[in-house]
């Protein structure tokens, strides 16, 4: 009985080691890498993706890989596998196909057979894995150079083909018949990074390797070497070891180098090493060979592979956070063009508006918009952080600008920009939002959309006009009503976001809506609220981004 590859697939060095399904839902995405298959789709926690929507079918399809190709097939679902549009029963995939499971234009997969990687890594592992240096230079020494031009490589783009190429060199050395590399995800789950035999074939399944052995390593962070397991009663017995007739077993788990943080400090033991994933390679023959490679040039390969994992992570970790920073400058400047606001100036009102930004980018706008009819001013808070809430926050300012120019009724506007949030399906975004306009005789228009309620400040008096509706972006049909209020000369109409209300102290607790009110009452400015908000927080920095405006009626 000879090992088999799954499928016969087969990778070049310069493809990825497996292929990856992109996963769409509403504007947010990630990458999926199909280690296994048949990969499974449905609404079964226990699928490959589980997809938690109604119209998916519990068993809804799977994706299998036949001769190289692979083949999306329907398991007999109720709303059907579409295939770029066409609802199919088999479907042979292409590279960039659109993949939909029951719930059309809501959430996809777009099929991606090879992963990504530059000219430079491809050239670089295409040379390596076959180098030809001199007729007396050994696989040993080989992998050797390998390893040192790996480590100068030190890019993520290219792990995957690192260890396929590591893999590949270390079967020539222990003349191995099947070997494998499993990493450590961040739950701490263990996944398949990288199968090959010894005819350079892809191996995407490790259903036939002894998990027992692997587990083992894992656990007591042991290395285990056997050469012939029929001499070791314990081995000889193992269901794994009968069933697939392994006689060569070798596991060695690859720790995360420790660094030194003094000259002096004592060296780390390297069973008290945390370890991050295994190198596992078997056969179905005892080997003599293996004995003239030492277990220390095993422990060598583990110890560099660890090392060449650590440093694409660490990499990979600068490429996240520099990404990360350049969204915030994406998202700062966004913020900043929203609160880049002219404000009108009208004989019977005065308005003024601030914004103290926390750390974190928010979706934070307001504006002013004097109409015919009024003077209107409106102020949205979208959730979320980043990037996606700043330019989310950018259309939605547009609209209601648009809207407000265009005469239409303030719930006809928020009915508008509820239906745009519900039907573009934007990730579960959502706004609170509160809309006003003050005509000339004093008389008040508001919607409010689940913000916090505005403050009516009339001398000494402060009152909390209560009436609201949903945020928009929640339900399709929700309905948006209206209420009035009439100012009289030298009436304040303050609104505030949550990051006001809800800013903490060192302790823990919220500015809350009775302090805003206090400070309302005696001294109703910008200014006042802000230091008053500054002083409770006491150089605790803001969760949120805090945002007031202030609307002063003159008559």
């Amino acid at each position: 009985m000879g090992f088999q590859p799954i499928s016969g697939i087969t990778s070049d060095p310069g493809s990825g080691v497996f292929p990856s399904l992109i996963y769409v839902q509403g504007n947010e995405q990630r990458s999926i890498v199909m280690n296994r298959t048949p990969f499974s789709v449905g609404r079964k926690v226990d699928k490959d993706l589980v997809i938690p929507d109604p119209r998916v079918s519990r068993d809804h399809a799977l994706i299998v890989a036949e001769n190289g190709d692979f083949f999306v097939v329907d398991q007999g679902s109720k709303h059907g596998t579409y295939v770029n549009g066409e609802r199919v029963q088999r479907q042979k995939l292409q590279r960039n196909d659109r993949v939909e499971f029951g719930v059309r234009d809501i959430a996809y997969v777009i099929f991606s057979p090879q992963h990504a990687t530059s000219n430079t890594a491809r050239e670089f592992l295409s040379q390596i894995s076959g180098i030809q240096i001199s007729t007396e230079t050994t696989d040993l020494e080989k992998l050797t150079l390998f390893l040192e031009a790996a480590r100068k490589l030190n890019t993520i783009g290219v792990l995957d083909e690192i260890l396929v190429t590591l893999v590949d060199t270390t079967l020539k050395l222990i003349r191995a018949e099947r070997g494998y590399v499993f990493l450590k995800d961040e739950e701490g789950n263990l996944r398949l990074a990288a199968g090959r035999n010894s005819k350079g074939e892809a191996l995407l399944d490790d259903k036939t390797i002894s998990h027992s052995i692997l587990d083992e390593a894992l656990k007591s962070n042991s290395e285990f070497l056997f050469t012939d397991t029929s001499q070791s009663l314990d081995l000889a017995v193992r269901q794994s070891i009968v069933a697939y007739d392994l006689r060569t077993v070798i596991c060695m788990p690859l720790r995360k180098p420790q660094v030194q943080t003094t000259r002096d400090a004592p060296g780390v033991s390297a069973n008290t090493q945390e370890v991050t994933g295994a190198l596992y390679l078997d056969s179905r023959f005892a080997s003599r060979d293996i004995s003239s490679v030492s277990h220390d040039i095993l422990r060598v390969i583990a110890t560099e592979a660890a090392s060449l994992i650590e440093n694409a992570r660490l990499v990979q970790a600068e490429e996240v956070s520099r990404r990360y920073q350049q969204e915030l400058a994406i998202a700062a400047s966004i913020q900043q063009r929203l609160m880049a606001v002219t404000i009108p100036e009208v004989p019977y009102a005065k308005m003024r508006g601030r914004n103290l930004s926390c750390k974190e980018i928010g979706g934070d706008f307001f504006d002013v918009v004097n109409t015919d009819d009024g003077l209107a001013v409106v102020l949205a808070d979208v959730s979320g952080k980043g990037v996606s809430a700043a330019v989310l926050a950018s259309t939605l300012q547009g609209m209601v600008y648009a809207h407000l120019h265009a005469r239409m009724p303030l719930t006809d506007i928020m009915t508008s920009v509820n239906r745009f949030f519900t039907q573009k399906h934007l990730g579960e975004k959502y706004a609170t939002v509160i809309i006003t306009k003050v005509r000339r005789d004093g008389e008040l228009e508001y919607v409010n959309c689940g913000h916090v309620p505005p403050l009516l400040v009339s001398g000494d008096q402060v009152m909390r006009p209560q009436h609201g509706n949903l945020p928009v972006g929640l339900l399709a049909d929700a309905q948006y009503e209206s209420d009035h209020v009439h100012l009289k000369p030298g009436d304040r109409f303050i609104l505030v976001t949550d990051g006001v209300t809800e800013a903490e102290n060192a302790h823990g607790e919220f500015y809350d809506n009775e302090r805003l009110e206090a400070v309302a009452a005696k001294t109703p400015t910008l200014e006042d609220i802000f230091a008053s908000v500054s002083a409770f927080c006491a150089g605790n920095p803001l969760g949120d981004d805090c945002t007031v405006v202030e609307l002063l009626y003159t008559g």
